[in-house]
């Protein structure tokens, strides 16, 4: 028999978030970045910090383009 008057328990999964950009920012900036997101995370799904993991993907200028033009065209 279940019993109803017990607390659900709270199952978090563990947040990914994954930050694309173009390359060039210094490693104390990704560092910082890193930080923010991972306490933005926190904050708004209430998951420990232990379980946020953050991907930074850089991206080179000609890989990335807008209007038709790659940026490192222009």
């Amino acid at each position: 028999m279940k019993n109803y008057y017990q607390k659900p328990r709270r199952i978090y999964s563990m947040p990914y978030v994954t930050v694309k950009m173009l390359e060039g920012r210094t490693e104390d900036q990704k560092r910082d970045l890193v930080e923010k997101v991972t306490e933005a995370v926190v904050e708004t799904t209430g998951a420990s910090k232990e379980k946020v993991v953050v991907f930074i993907e850089e991206m080179p200028k000609n890989h990335y383009a807008v209007a038709g033009k790659r940026l490192s065209d222009q």
